[in-house]
C-alpha cells in the first residue's frame, strides 16, 4: 500500500511508507473512516460541534468539542487531555460524526474536551520527538518488567504530543500488582505513567502486520469490534482442526472463521440428518466428509476385510437411503447406477451434423509423407558441385560394384556408337580432354594365353 507521502520509483511504482500500511499523511491510515461529505463544496450553517481525532496513526480516536477554531477533515490540530495537551489528525467531521458516536454508542454529555488550535510547526516537530522515544522507551520498560518478575508483555508505548505523559499497553492472562513497576518507571523516564491492560487482538491491531493469506491484519486495517470464535464454526465448514493453522498473529483463532459462517450454515440446511452410518443389502457406510457446495457426501464402504472403497452420494441419494433405513428397508446398492447413468447422457449432448456442408469443408489428412532416406540422399548429392568428381572416383575404384544398366543408359550408347566418335573425349566421366592422358595400371591386366601353334614349336626347340 502506498500514499502520495510515500514517494514512488523510477517506473512510478509506489515503494510503499513501511509503517504496515498506516503512515503518517492519513490517506492510507489504520482503520480510517472516508469523510465523503468534506469532499462537496457545501456550506452547512448549522455544522455539528463535533469532531473525530484519531492519535498515532488511528491507533487510537476520540470526539472533541469544536466550537470556534476552523477546522477540517485532514487537519492537525492540538486538544485538551485533561493532563496536557496532545497532537493528532481529523479523521471526521460534520453529520458523519454523529453517525459514528451512534454506532460506538458514545453520548455529547460525555465529551468534555476541547479542541485547543491548529498544530504548528513546533507542535508537530515536538511530536515526531515523542515517536522516536517511544521504541527506546519500550526495550527498557520491558526489561525492567523482566527484572522485578512480573508475568506481562508489554505491546506498544504511546507518548503524548507534550512529551509529559506515557501510557504502557501490556497483556497478561491474570491481574498484576503493578506499583513497584510504576515507580521504577516514573523514577527511569521522568513522565506521568500510565498502565492500561488491553487483550491480544487488540494488541496485534496496534502493532499490526502481515496475515497468512498475504494481506494486512483485518483488526488493524478496518475492523473495530472482536466477536468470539469458536472451533465450532472450524467444524461447519469442514476445516481440519489444526491449532497452528487456524490461529492468527495474536495466537487466538483467526477473526475471518466467521465471516462465512452464515453461508455455510444456510447451505447444510439442505443435507439429510442422523446420516453417519447408511446400510444396503449388501454392505455399510460410514460417512467421512461432506463438499457442501457440489452437495455430495462421501462413505467408506466397509469390508470383511476393513474399510473399503470410498464412494460419493449426492444428498438427495442419501436422504432416500435413510428414510429407507429407518422404515425397515434396504436398497439393494447404494449408487443408484440407472440414475448416474442418465446424468452422463445429460451432460454430454449429441452432436448435429448439417447435410448441407459435406463436401464444403475438407479438413486435411492426419498422416503426415515420409520421405524415404534413399530419396532424400539422392536429392542431396544431386544439389553437390563435385557430385562428377566423386562418380569419377568411384568408378575408378575396382572395388565398387558396377551398376545396373538402365534404359537412359543404352539409349545412351546407342546414340555414341551411330553417331561419329570425337577422338579428344576420352568418355564422359573425363576431367579435361585436353589434359594429359591416366596411366594404365597393367598390375591388374589379365594375361593373354598363347596360342597352340606357338606351344607346339616351343616345345620342338626344346627337344632339340
Amino acid at each position: 500500500m502506498g500514499c502520495g507521502s510515500c514517494g514512488t520509483t523510477k517506473n512510478g511504482v509506489p515503494q510503499g511508507c513501511g509503517d504496515k500500511g498506516h503512515c503518517t499523511s492519513g490517506t492510507c491510515n489504520k482503520r480510517n473512516t472516508y469523510d465523503w461529505l468534506s469532499d462537496l463544496d457545501i456550506y452547512d450553517p448549522s455544522a455539528y460541534k463535533l469532531v473525530e481525532v484519531s492519535f498515532k496513526h488511528g491507533s487510537r480516536k476520540d470526539f472533541y468539542l469544536n466550537e470556534h477554531v476552523d477546522i477540517q477533515t485532514g487537519d492537525m490540530v492540538v486538544v485538551d487531555t485533561g493532563a496536557g495537551y496532545d497532537v493528532g489528525r481529523v479523521s471526521l467531521s460534520g453529520e458523519l460524526v454523529r453517525l459514528q458516536m451512534k454506532k460506538k454508542n458514545v453520548g455529547e454529555e460525555r465529551i468534555a474536551h476541547n479542541v485547543i488550535r491548529k498544530a504548528n510547526f513546533r507542535d508537530l516537530e515536538k511530536l515526531e520527538e515523542a515517536r522516536a522515544m517511544e521504541k527506546k522507551t519500550m526495550v527498557r520498560a520491558r526489561v525492567i518488567a523482566r527484572t522485578i518478575g512480573l508475568e506481562m508483555k508489554l505491546g506498544d508505548v504511546e507518548y503524548q504530543g507534550d512529551k509529559r505523559k506515557a501510557t504502557f499497553y501490556y497483556t497478561a492472562e491474570g491481574r498484576i500488582d503493578f506499583r513497584e513497576l510504576v515507580r521504577t518507571y516514573a523514577k527511569e523516564f521522568r513522565v506521568k505513567i500510565e498502565m492500561r491492560q488491553i487483550g491480544s487482538r487488540q494488541e496485534s491491531a496496534r502493532i499490526g502486520g502481515i496475515g497468512s493469506c498475504g494481506r494486512e491484519l483485518c483488526c488493524s486495517t478496518w475492523l473495530s469490534d472482536f466477536k468470539s470464535v469458536s472451533t465450532g464454526a472450524a467444524r461447519y465448514q469442514n476445516i481440519a482442526i489444526n491449532q497452528t493453522k487456524l490461529s492468527g498473529q495474536c495466537g487466538r483463532l483467526k477473526c475471518c472463521l466467521n465471516y462465512e459462517l452464515d453461508t455455510y450454515l444456510d447451505a447444510l440446511k439442505h443435507f439429510p440428518k442422523g446420516a453417519d452410518t447408511i446400510h444396503s443389502q449388501t454392505s455399510k457406510a460410514t460417512l467421512i466428509k461432506k463438499d457442501i457446495f457440489k452437495g455430495l457426501m462421501f462413505y467408506s464402504v466397509h469390508t470383511e476385510r476393513g474399510r473399503g472403497p470410498v464412494i460419493s452420494l449426492d444428498k438427495d441419494r442419501v436422504t432416500k437411503i435413510v428414510e429407507m433405513n429407518r422404515n425397515g428397508k434396504k436398497p439393494k446398492d447404494l449408487i443408484d447406477h440407472k440414475a448416474a447413468y442418465e446424468q452422463e447422457l445429460a451432460k454430454e449432448p449429441d452432436i448435429e451434423f448439417d447435410s448441407d456442408l459435406t463436401g464444403v469443408i475438407e479438413l486435411p489428412s492426419t498422416k503426415k509423407k515420409k520421405k524415404s532416406r534413399n530419396k532424400r540422399n539422392q536429392n542431396r548429392s544431386r544439389n553437390r558441385p563435385d557430385n562428377r568428381n566423386s562418380n569419377n572416383k568411384n568408378r575408378g575404384n575396382g572395388k565398387s560394384k558396377p551398376k545396373a544398366k538402365t534404359n537412359t543408359d543404352a539409349q545412351k550408347k546407342n546414340e555414341n556408337s551411330s553417331g561419329p566418335k570425337n577422338k579428344n573425349s576420352n568418355g564422359p566421366n573425363h576431367k579435361n580432354k585436353t589434359g594429359p592422358k591416366p596411366k594404365r595400371n597393367n598390375r591388374n591386366r589379365p594375361k593373354r594365353k598363347p596360342n597352340s601353334n606357338q606351344n607346339n614349336d616351343r616345345k620342338d626347340n626344346q627337344s632339340k
